[in-house]
């Protein structure tokens, strides 16, 4: 029954993951960019989702709402300003500015904010201790996978159901043949921006609910375990982000059940040195030679 409940709170804690990893996974498809600053949209995210119970006595659904249309124009202007100007330089060029605008994010917040820890009001979401077959389940923890798997569902739906869903898979395949069919491929990329940090700031909101506690630099260790989850179900393959990011969130689980909790953090990236000797293409990817 332990086995059991450590399951559930892991699967909603790679919920979480797997929320942050779309975001990575979505650009690097179309850009080939690691975003490094998307773990900090997550906490950016997660200050606007705190601010807007905290001091405007709003519910958690206008909080989530809001904090993912801010994190959304965030975005745009991340890239229009940052990376924009970068679309043909290398690749460690971009990377490194992904970097500065990460350090930028998180010093630029605890100047205008200072660097002391916020607590997340405990009574968002009540917090009711459900059993099941002998089984003891976190309400929130029940709430935080149903809100995550609905926001996946809505990107799939986005994806492939939208016109924007069909100019950015085709933008992933080929962005010269896209242009050459029409598509804005410059738009095309800042909605792909923006939907991937609306989905981190969901994720920032629901992460300082479930662990209370938020501060400028806890975008740091979730995004890059999140990155750990796309590369685990194979960067720039949707799917194989959320599964990467609930199959890590698990594993994590597993390791605190077994007495292991300081290991917690370390098992994510042994699991990313492990992926990348066996098997660098992820759990979902396919080995494509690149032409160098």
């Amino acid at each position: 029954m332990e086995f059991v409940q450590q399951l559930i709170n892991g699967i909603s804690l790679g919920s979480i993951y797997a929320l942050i990893a779309l975001g990575y996974t979505m650009v690097y498809g179309i850009v080939k960019l690691i975003n490094f600053a998307h773990g900090d949209v997550f906490m950016v995210g997660a200050f606007i989702g705190f601010y807007s119970i905290s001091v405007f006595h709003l519910n958690f659904f206008l909080a989530l709402l809001i904090s993912m249309v801010a994190c959304a124009i965030f975005g745009v202007v991340i890239e229009r300003i940052a990376y924009k100007p970068l679309r043909n330089a290398t690749r460690i060029a971009a990377l490194i500015t992904a970097i500065g605008v990460s350090l930028l994010i998180e010093y630029g917040t605890i100047y205008i904010r200072g660097a002391q820890i916020e607590a997340y009001p405990g009574n968002v979401i009540p917090d009711v201790t459900i059993k099941f077959f002998g089984v003891e389940v976190s309400s929130q923890s029940l709430f935080i996978l149903g809100v995550s798997v609905l926001l996946m569902v809505c990107l799939q739906f986005i994806v492939h159901k939208t016109k924007i869903g069909k100019a950015m898979r085709a933008v992933s395949h080929d962005m010269d043949a896209a242009r050459l069919m029409g598509i804005n491929v410059d738009n095309t990329i800042s909605a792909t921006f923006a939907i991937g940090s609306a989905l981190a700031g969901a994720a920032g909101v629901i992460f300082g609910m479930y662990y209370t506690s938020i501060d400028p630099l806890m975008g740091i260790i979730p995004g890059l375990k999140a990155f750990v989850a796309a590369v685990l179900g194979g960067i720039g393959i949707i799917p194989g982000a959320m599964v990467g990011g609930l199959v890590l969130g698990v594993i994590e689980a597993l390791v605190s059940a077994l007495g292991y909790s300081l290991w917690r953090d370390g098992v994510a990236f042994i699991v990313l040195i492990l992926i990348l000797i066996f098997r660098p293409s992820g759990l979902f990817g396919k080995n494509v030679r690149e032409k160098v």
